[in-house]
């Protein structure tokens, strides 16, 4: 691996600190939650925060998963997700090789099930309808589903499938919007394994596209079901999906002009897309055509600036698309941003403490 390689990696992986715990939030004015991972060794964690309408955030509580944590960065994206109709939360347990599920209530959460992942260390997750899908990293890596139940999740026969062929360094597992393609990111080899999924939601052989930018890491889709990936070398990416799952390239290596942007989600109308880059402290704002080809809203590359040292991690948008949530490490907090109708940034502060190796985020 190049040396420049191995520093995106440990700028991409870097470690959240402090410590903290917080009784119920007072949910009167709440507008929503915000759930991150302790990834703990001695005891996973849902850490939970309450939203207030102004974006403000306040600590509800560290919920059990059942499971155990590395304690370190898993250099993904997706380790804790929720069900589109949010009332499902899902999160790994990398240390323990498990996924845990829980209810989400209107006072936090309830823990429902923790299963094995049916591979070593899970680092991302996707779902669509009825059907979970867990990226495990370790060992020759693998993906493999499971059926969601009102209390548990139930192994998918037939669904476990390895990574491609020469494909290494997985990031995160995503279902198309419309579940017919599972898509997953491999940083160390640059490539994109990308899976047909069948009618019961079992996954086929995985096809292996070669990435346009070096390194891909975090990604999300657009409402046309483009894939737009984060790329840590410095760009992001946009791709078309055949009907047999291979890729097609609508945008190059767009430059972000910042150092290592990793994650990368997309706005809730699918108009921008915006990347957390780690290295700059920066979020890059792009538009996204309706072909969707990438265009940086801003020429330097810069749409929010959390400010030297920041660090900004996993991405997470509301569901009403009027704020973008980070995670910041270089102050060991969650981050606020207002999104307006045109794209653009605006701080509305940093929350919270939580502690060392910190992962995933995700926000109703």
């Amino acid at each position: 691996m190049h040396r420049g390689t191995v520093a995106l990696f440990v700028l991409c992986a870097g470690l959240l600190l402090a410590v903290g715990t917080a009784g119920a939030a007072n949910k009167q004015h709440s507008s929503g939650s915000v759930y991150t991972l302790t990834n703990s060794p001695a005891g996973n964690a849902v850490a939970v925060f309450e939203r207030a309408n102004d974006g403000t955030l306040t600590s509800n509580g560290t919920y059990p998963t059942g499971g155990a944590g590395t304690g370190s960065n898993l250099g993904s994206q997706g380790a804790v997700i929720l069900s589109e109709d949010g009332h499902y939360l899902f999160a790994v347990n990398a240390g323990s090789n498990s996924i845990s599920q829980f209810k989400v209530k209107h006072d936090g959460l309830q823990w429902r099930a923790t299963v094995s992942s049916g591979g070593a260390t899970p680092i991302s997750l996707a779902l669509h309808g009825r059907v979970l899908y867990v990226l495990n990293a370790g060992g020759t890596g693998n993906i493999t589903g499971f059926v969601v139940k009102h209390n548990g999740l139930t192994p998918l026969a037939g669904s476990t499938r390895s990574l491609g062929t020469g494909s290494a360094g997985p990031a995160q597992v995503s279902f198309a919007p419309n579940g017919k393609t599972l898509v997953v990111t491999e940083k160390t080899s640059s490539t994109i394994d990308t899976y047909a999924v069948g009618p019961h939601g079992v996954a086929g052989p995985p096809i292996v596209n070669a990435a346009v930018g070096a390194t891909p890491f975090g990604f999300d889709f657009d409402k046309r079901g483009n894939v737009l990936t984060s790329n840590a070398a410095g760009s992001a990416s946009s791709y078309g999906i055949a009907a047999n799952g291979s890729l097609a390239v609508i945008s190059g290596a767009v430059s972000t002009f910042q150092g290592a942007p990793c994650w990368l989600v997309t706005s809730t109308n699918g108009r921008y897309a915006y990347t957390a880059n780690a290295g700059s402290g920066t979020i890059s704002g792009f538009s996204i055509g309706n072909d969707g080809a990438l265009a940086l809203l801003n020429p330097s590359g810069i749409s929010g600036n959390l400010g030297a040292g920041s660090h900004p991690l996993d991405e997470a948008v509301t569901r009403d698309g009027r704020l973008l949530h980070v995670l910041v490490d270089g102050t060991h907090r969650v981050g606020t941003f207002r999104v307006a109708n045109d794209g653009s940034l605006s701080l509305v502060g940093t929350f919270g403490s939580l502690p060392a190796g910190t992962v995933g985020l995700a926000a109703d």
